[in-house]
């Protein structure tokens, strides 16, 4: 399955990105100015080869199942038309498809406001992380870098010295950043931490709470509707959907005798399963999805039925400060409940405006939670019930900012802005921004 999948996806990347690179820079249909993007033609050893190794890495997964539609996944059903089995880590797959598809692509790099890079960074770093250069993750990007400057015409690089380059990197920016000195060696890899990288702007689904290069980018939900008219029938099901659950928590982890925020969570959803709803409008206080063990990964039906009558959805970091379940929250229409700022506040500017979360989310700091015996329960329900009503609109307009929506999706669906849009747009602001301070320089 994996082999056929590839042997097609080659053919119609050939197909779409030559009919791009001739046909797209006379689109008189769309206002290119300063939006135009070039496409730099790598080896397949730096994309499409690595699928082929789909099953290579049995400590980390079997991925063949999830390259089907394009990265996308298989759908969870097959009458379903919106809905897929898609793993996170596919988005480079997914973001190489979509910039097919992008109305000002130019063949020529000297027209071009960026260049985009379409190397699968966090499938290649798979060989370092769980394969047999585990001992040598210093050298992850090395080659790609090689390429790049010295192999493929040099002139692209160093008219700008990679400060227009662009890439996606489909796994948290910390994955990435062990110190190139590092003894011994822990889990990750170096390529964010190479000089030869320093310029280039990594989309990662995590960034760094300072970041130089990286500029984290939502992780992929399950929800990729492929014209207006689904995507619409969704957004009158949230509303419609009663709310009859105040919070819901769906994860793993908090089992740990040491104090966490993850373990006050789950002991208080316990003691919440007994204590009366009378007087809260809900008929119950807490439901527990248990995630553990990567279940639900795969399967949104596990976790979206509860979230679709849930109230506020807790958000608590674990490994990594932010969830892909913050998105497939959004998504169901569930208000999130942050603990700490990096979990999304300090991350995602560009698709969720730092100044927008007091009116869709609820922030309650972690330290209180675990060390001051704050209840979170006490906290949403003194939250006026028309509160949450806004609140709750609020999620739903910024729906579409956090989902990846269909390739070859509807003129409708497009004139709504999704996530591949918005990572776009300020992607070519932020190289702008670059490109100005260092002629200024």
């Amino acid at each position: 399955m994996a082999i056929n999948f590839i042997t097609h996806f080659f053919f119609f990347v050939f197909f779409l990105f030559t009919f791009s690179a001739t046909c797209q820079d006379s689109d008189l249909e769309t206002d290119c100015t300063n939006k135009w993007i070039h496409i730099r033609h790598l080896p397949p050893q730096f994309n499409l080869d690595l699928l082929s190794n789909c099953s290579a890495y049995p400590l980390f997964d079997n991925f063949c199942p999830y390259l089907a539609n394009h990265g996308l996944g298989q759908k969870t059903h097959n009458k379903s038309h919106s809905w897929y089995r898609t793993d996170p880590f596919m988005l480079e797959l997914v973001f190489h498809r979509r910039m097919l598809e992008y109305p000002c692509l130019t063949s020529d790099p000297t027209h071009a406001n960026a260049i985009y890079v379409p190397y699968y960074g966090g499938l290649d770093s798979l060989k370092y992380l769980f394969g047999p250069e585990v001992n040598s993750s210093f050298q992850h990007g090395l080659d790609l870098y090689d390429f790049l400057v010295h192999v493929d015409s040099p002139n692209i690089w160093s008219r700008n010295y990679g400060h227009d380059h662009f890439m996606v990197m489909a796994r948290p920016a910390w994955d990435f950043n062990q110190p190139l000195n590092s003894d011994p060696l822990y889990f990750g890899t170096s390529f964010l931490e190479l000089p030869e990288f320093y310029n280039v702007t990594a989309l990662t689904h995590e960034s760094r709470a300072y970041p130089w290069q990286e500029q984290a980018i939502p992780y992929p939900t399950s929800f990729h509707p492929p014209n207006l008219a689904f995507f619409e029938s969704w957004v009158n099901r949230l509303r419609r959907s009663r709310r009859t659950t105040l919070m819901l928590f769906a994860g793993g982890g908090g089992i740990s005798a040491n104090p966490n925020v993850r373990r006050s969570i789950r002991l208080e959803c316990e003691n919440a399963t007994s204590m009366s709803a009378n007087g809260t409008g809900y008929e119950k206080l807490c439901e527990f999805v248990d995630c553990s063990n990567g279940i639900c990964q795969h399967d949104p039906i596990r976790f979206m039925k509860p979230m679709l009558q849930a109230s506020f959805c807790l958000q608590p970091p674990g490994d990594t400060p932010t969830r892909r379940s913050t998105f497939d929250g959004i998504l169901a229409g569930c208000i999130p409940v942050f603990f700490e700022d990096l979990s999304a506040k300090k991350q995602y500017g560009w698709h969720l405006p730092e100044e927008k979360y007091e009116e869709f989310s609820v922030s309650i700091p972690k330290e209180d939670v675990v060390f001051k015996g704050l209840s979170i329960v006490d906290v949403l329900t003194s939250i006026p019930r028309a509160q949450v009503r806004r609140m709750r609109e609020k999620v739903l307009e910024m729906l579409p900012r956090v989902m990846y929506r269909k390739q070859g999706s509807s003129l409708g669906l497009r004139s709504k802005k999704d996530a591949f849009d918005i990572a776009i747009e300020g992607t070519l602001e932020r190289i702008k921004s670059r490109l100005q301070e260092v002629a200024a320089q």
